[in-house]
């Protein structure tokens, strides 16, 4: 269903801001005019959720929320939501990183002031727009307000991990929630107007990209955060104690990053209840994930087939089991709601025969990392030469080295593979990846920002089963030049993968 096409991975995080990260500012619709002088029609992302422990895009507080720390200040001030007073002065933010604890203190506060203003001076066209989005997003938007003002009130009194909470609103008694969402009126009114403020700015973004030609391509975590209003709003439909605490816990077992396997920690799903009402809840999630993105990668799409339950008790990934997932007829049953579903399928990890067979019964594109294809098995399916059509080839991923990191610590080996396959000496070793993309019969063809600007290993974006420092990359303006653009564009016409190259 994806013609041939290119595109760069780049989280909003990482756009240059004053403001401390990336947002939805004039630096976003920059970078799609970038990727449009580029030839490139694809925008790639993190998920877009709000970030929980770690700051991880993966942790997310809901599986239908966007992230407030991706509100652009200055568009509230153009917008009217925002008096231009409040953005004189801004801290000195770090041009090349996201200091998160900063941030945050920052931005909640400025988002704070929004608010008021808008209750003092909101405009009427604004009013109404406001209860049209309230009306429309209800269904996930209630809970949510209210879990997050709830995590507020109960941060500041010792728990704010939703199972804490006192029984009788851990357990969502009626009486409580009706107790609780009077006190918190005004916390939760805050909450879903700075949901009202991402939703209005990140779909300008997303419509000025479809308008150059620009598809964005959204990333799904497959399992949701114990500590989210999923779970709390849900907890019929997960793997749960009596007292809310999981029974199991999703994760990996020992792989090629971890000794240890990776203990995500995410809640496992009741896979017998999701089926029971047709799969509604994770119809709903897909529905509003097109709303936000034109595809979606799925992130652990194995687990459709089989995932790694581990005992909630059990302090790393090692003890666990593999259990049968839903498989092919899941995805039968919400192609038949939805149509055909524009989705990659993140098949990376222990793959097994039955994996691929449910990803291309199913027929979405896998994916192929490069960085994967040199070194030990001299003939990998990551090689360009073993692929097929349909999947989507990265140089690397976020998870990654960037390329030129991985090329100055991979054995010698690994660097003579590479050499010898590209028939290069080394010293151009990251655009050399980068054609081999390009050049491949790969549907797409997606680079990260970091890879076009040769960055090492200090621009990574995240570690596999560690935390702390990590997700915090950004750039400056004045990295992203004409000459990356002139090259990119090039080679993407040079193999065929301009818009015009591929009309039906």
């Amino acid at each position: 269903m994806f013609v041939r096409s290119a595109g760069v991975l780049l989280h909003p995080s990482s756009l240059p801001s004053r403001y401390g990260i990336g947002d939805c500012g004039d630096s976003a619709y920059e970078f799609i005019n970038f990727l449009e002088t580029s030839g490139q029609t694809l925008w790639q992302t993190l998920p877009l959720g709000p970030t929980g422990y770690g700051d991880s895009p993966y942790q997310s507080f809901s599986a239908f929320a966007g992230n407030p720390l991706l509100i652009s200040p200055d568009h509230l001030v153009r917008d009217g939501y925002l008096p231009p007073a409040a953005v004189e002065k801004v801290p000195p933010f770090p041009a090349h990183r996201v200091d998160y604890g900063w941030v945050i203190h920052y931005k909640n506060d400025l988002l704070h002031q929004s608010f008021h203003h808008f209750q003092a001076k909101g405009q009427e066209e604004q009013q109404k727009q406001f209860e049209a989005f309230c009306d429309e997003k209800g269904w996930w938007l209630d809970d949510y307000a209210l879990f997050m003002a709830l995590k507020g009130y109960f941060v500041e009194h010792e728990g704010g991990v939703w199972n804490t909470w006192p029984a009788d609103i851990r357990d969502r008694k009626p009486k409580a929630m009706a107790y609780w969402l009077e006190k918190l009126k005004d916390e939760v009114a805050y909450q879903k107007f700075i949901q009202f403020l991402f939703f209005t700015q990140w779909l300008k973004v997303k419509q000025y990209a479809n308008d150059k030609g620009i598809s964005i391509i959204g990333d799904m975590p497959i399992f949701v955060a114990f500590d989210s209003a999923d779970v709390w709003g849900n907890r019929h439909l997960f793997y749960l104690n009596e007292d809310g605490s999981p029974q199991v816990i999703a994760g990996v077992p020992p792989d090629y990053f971890s000794e240890t396997g990776q203990r995500w920690g995410n809640p496992l799903y009741r896979w017998d209840k999701l089926m029971e009402n047709d799969y509604v809840w994770w119809e709903a999630r897909l529905k509003e994930a097109f709303v936000l993105a034109d595809i979606t990668r799925i992130d652990h799409f194995r687990g459709f087939e089989a995932y790694w339950e581990i005992p909630a008790d059990e302090p790393t990934a090692v003890v666990g089991q593999w259990v049968k997932g839903p498989g092919v007829e899941f995805f039968k049953t919400l192609e038949n709601k939805l149509g055909r579903l524009p989705i990659i399928a993140e098949d990376l990890g222990v793959i097994t025969p039955e994996v691929e067979n449910l990803r291309d019964e199913a027929g979405f594109p896998g994916m192929k990392i490069l960085q994967f294809a040199f070194g030990g098995e001299k003939n990998s399916n990551f090689l360009p030469h073993n692929f097929i059509p349909n999947c989507v080839v990265y140089t690397g991923s976020h998870d990654n080295e960037t390329a030129f990191g991985w090329y100055q610590n991979a054995s010698e080996d690994e660097q003579d593979h590479v050499r010898r396959y590209v028939a290069r000496d080394g010293f151009d070793i990251v655009w050399d990846m980068i054609r081999l993309a390009l050049s491949s019969v790969a549907v797409m063809a997606i680079i990260p920002l970091q890879d076009l600007m040769t960055l090492d290993n200090k621009a990574r974006m995240n570690f596999p089963g560690k935390t702390g420092g990590y997700w915090a990359w950004r750039f400056a303006p004045e990295m992203l030049d004409s000459s990356i653009s002139d090259r990119l564009y090039e080679m993407t016409l040079l193999y065929g993968r301009l818009a015009e190259q591929n009309t039906e």
